[in-house]
């Protein structure tokens, strides 16, 4: 999820320099960040010794 939130974070900042038409660039970064903010927070919780969603370690 956090490697997912980067790749998305990093094409909603170059696509609009690659293609200016390209209309959904914000999109890409805001679910980018979710996305990121989730995978961390879920990380953190995992890395506490907390079952989160019945699982011990989120890999």
């Amino acid at each position: 999820m956090i490697v997912l939130g980067i790749i998305l974070i990093v094409l909603g900042l170059l696509l609009p320099s690659l293609v200016p038409t390209f209309a959904f660039a914000n999109v890409l970064l805001v679910i980018g960040v979710i996305l990121l903010v989730v995978g961390l927070i879920l990380m953190v919780v995992g890395r506490m010794g907390h079952a989160v969603g019945g699982r011990r370690h989120y890999y």
